[in-house]
């Protein structure tokens, strides 16, 4: 996991490097980029003008909410969120990003996982169980691991509408954190993988880490910069949910009144 030093001296390269475009990502709904910054570190380009039309998102705010999240993760002490910036490039302004993990881009871990009902594996924790498209009834569920856990209660500060298997990525051990731009709504969102948690007691640490990310969030220097990116009121959700991990001293619940897992959850 790279120090705040490493985390200053890549967003500093991201924000003046020049940048040279690898390729398109295929896979990716909107329109993103591996790019070569400086000609060495390769990082992620999503340019606004890429972004796809949403029902539910401001369009032309994915970008933002990245950066949003990657400062939120910075302040929150969780650090699992690549170095971001937002700045112009070959296709106009967005979000820059390191890339980590596997150049193949395959996602392939051990984090989550389908089984069939009761082959369900020691230090694992059950998310769903439905049906495979064979019609076999399977349970997916995800490793008891601190680090998943970092990132479930990183999820619930940002209302994050969208983590998928996917999104996690392993990278030389080290767990990351990728696509935010679906955080940051007014409305609670919050689709996930990482239910395995929901409703257990916060830690010490966790509380103290919400009631110093509390603290920071009060000061004017902070809600300035992020008045930047985010709504008026969308600041004020997040100062809400942070309320009430405290006042409730659990993981968030899974909602009974909405649909709480993403789609596709890989």
């Amino acid at each position: 996991m790279p120090t705040d030093t490493d985390a200053d001296d890549l967003a500093a390269l991201l924000e003046r490097g020049d940048l040279e475009v690898e390729g398109r990502l295929s896979h990716a709904s909107n329109a993103v980029y591996r790019v070569v910054v400086d000609g060495s570190l390769r990082a992620v380009y999503k340019p606004v003008r890429g972004e796809r039309p949403l029902w539910d998102f401001p369009d032309g705010t994915l970008a933002a909410r990245e950066l949003t999240s990657y400062l939120i993760s910075r302040l929150g002490d969780w650090h699992r969120i690549p170095p971001t910036v937002l700045r112009d490039g070959p296709l106009g302004p967005g979000s820059l990003q390191v890339w980590v993990g596997p150049l193949d881009v395959t996602g392939d871990h051990d984090l989550l996982r389908v089984d069939p009902p009761g082959k369900l594996p020691e230090g694992y924790r059950p998310v769903v169980q439905g049906q495979d498209e064979y019609f076999a009834d399977v349970v997916v569920s995800h490793a008891d691991d601190p680090a998943l856990r970092e990132v479930a209660l990183l999820d619930a500060v940002l209302n994050n509408a969208d983590r998928k298997a996917t999104a996690l990525i392993l990278d030389d051990g080290d767990l990351f954190a990728i696509d935010h731009g679906l955080t940051m709504h007014e409305e609670p969102k919050l689709r996930t993988v990482l239910w395995g948690y929901a409703g257990e007691p916060l830690t010490a640490d966790e509380t103290a880490q919400l009631t110093d990310l509390q603290g920071l969030l009060a000061t004017d220097q902070l809600r300035d910069l992020l008045a930047q990116l985010i709504t008026d009121t969308e600041l004020i959700a997040l100062d809400r949910r942070i309320r009430k991990l405290l006042r409730d001293e659990t993981m968030p619940a899974i909602p009974p009144h909405r649909h709480p897992l993403p789609w596709p959850l890989w």
